[in-house]
């Protein structure tokens, strides 16, 4: 069974804190219990191997016990967090979901027929072999979103071996594999999760004061609105030991900030991609964006400046698009890193690549020379059709404070033609208003 290992761990600490949700812990005997009655309640709702279920929910000890039940169960299970609901018709027609199961606000579960009859070759595959499933999805922020389609046996051999016990937020979603890889890693080691009861920087610091958490997984966008709501000041965040970035690229200068803001935390850049998993990571320092990725069951390779990586805990396969992996097995990213030794910067996603008159231009670079502006709240960095040069650079900045559009934009421009090569300059300087990120920690450059 892929979770006995999990199950062994929860028994040996059952009275200790497993889930706080609402600001009540829910002891690992207790979160056993759940499993077991989730386990009843999807066997009579028609849950069995190989089935496709949709698990349409936030983190809660609710959602956890049914999704570790259905994983018990050998099903092929789809997350889909609130967040995603405007998606939701979408993904439950590319994942092919036979049945629903829906956790509400007052942690009541509902199963419903979906409709489908899931005949996917690779979906086959997996019942052939008796192995649960899961299914996420890509951002889709350069198209259709893929579905990616898991297998749990081999997803989770690398929770097996024991590690440090440490108190961990959920902040990360629910469907995202950053969110499925901060519960597990917590559970696995028998240290409580804590979930937040808003996504909010101040929602955030208060969980962290008041149940003395010690690992805050977030996105670099999250953690500059951290810094600018300065929420971290009104709050005891002592507790704290490690920040662990990733999702999207973090900048020099947001880097910086958060080391002298949390001087005594470690900053640990992350790396995963929904088609892998996570990578374990280890940060050349606090203040730099250099890091070593991989571990056991990973290995990775540069080539022509493009990151590949061979998993163990690789997918199974995409269920809408055609196979990334080369003929000998490696993932192609489409990430484009420099190197260091066994350190990697990485550079951005080709798919941003702005083409200013055959010269390469990441947007990152632009972002993180702007984002060294005081001025500066968050930024995002696009390229936009020009008949002459294929593509300019243009700049979207959501300032501090009110400012005069014309001389904010020439303070930018002078500010990069001062770090910046003439071409990477942006042509154009707008004033945003609102999240310059999605819902799933993606720096909004469309």
């Amino acid at each position: 069974m892929a979770i006995a290992f999990l199950l062994e761990r929860f028994r040996a600490h059952g009275a200790e804190p497993a889930v706080v949700f609402h600001d009540r812990a829910w002891s690992f005997a207790q979160l056993i219990e759940a499993i077991d009655a989730a386990a009843g309640d999807a066997r009579r709702a028609g849950v069995g191997p190989g089935r496709v279920v949709s698990l349409e929910a936030d983190f809660s000890p609710q959602s956890i016990a049914l999704l570790l039940a259905l994983v018990q169960h050998g099903a092929i299970v789809v997350p889909i967090a609130p967040s995603s609901e405007a998606a939701r018709t979408g993904y439950l027609a590319l994942a092919q979901v036979e049945l629903r199961a829906v956790v509400d606000a007052g942690e009541r579960v509902t199963f419903a027929a979906a409709g489908a009859a899931a005949d996917h070759a690779l979906i086959r595959r997996l019942r052939e072999l008796g192995h649960p499933g899961l299914v996420l999805f890509t951002s889709g922020s350069s198209g259709e979103p893929k579905a990616v389609l898991h297998d749990w046996t081999r997803l989770l051999v690398k929770y097996e071996r024991p590690r440090h016990r440490l108190v961990t937020l959920l902040l990360l979603l629910f469907d995202h594999i950053g969110g499925i890889d901060t519960l597990f890693q917590a559970l696995s080691n028998a240290a409580a999760v804590v979930v937040p009861r808003e996504r909010t920087p101040e929602a955030v610091c208060e969980a962290i004061e008041r149940h003395r958490v010690q690992v805050l997984p977030a996105s670099p966008s999250f953690l500059s609105l951290l810094l600018l709501s300065e929420a971290h000041r009104r709050h005891d965040l002592s507790s704290l030991r490690y920040v662990t970035y990733g999702a999207e690229t973090m900048s020099e200068a947001l880097l910086a900030r958060l080391a002298h803001e949390f001087p005594d935390v470690t900053l640990l850049q992350k790396y995963g991609l929904t088609e892998v998993g996570t990578l374990r990571s280890h940060s050349s320092s606090n203040a730099s964006v250099w890091v070593k990725v991989g571990g056991e069951g990973f290995r990775t390779r540069v080539v022509d400046g493009m990151l590949q990586i061979r998993a163990e805990s690789s997918m199974v396969g995409y269920l809408n698009a055609p196979s990334p992996f080369t003929d000998d097995g490696w993932f192609q990213t489409g990430d484009a890193v420099e190197e260091r030794g066994e350190y990697i910067r990485i550079l951005g996603r080709a798919s941003d690549l702005i083409n200013v008159g055959g010269r390469k231009v990441y947007p990152a670079e632009v972002e993180d020379v702007i984002q060294e502006l005081p001025e500066v709240a968050d930024v995002a960095v696009a390229g936009e059709r020009n008949p002459f040069t294929g593509q300019i650079v243009v700049a979207r900045v959501v300032p501090r404070q009110p400012v005069d559009a014309e001389a904010f934009e020439q303070q930018v421009r002078r500010h990069c033609a001062q770090r910046l090569a003439p071409y990477k300059v942006p042509a154009r300087v707008v004033i945003a208003e609102g999240a310059l990120h999605t819902e799933r920690s993606k720096k909004l450059r469309r």
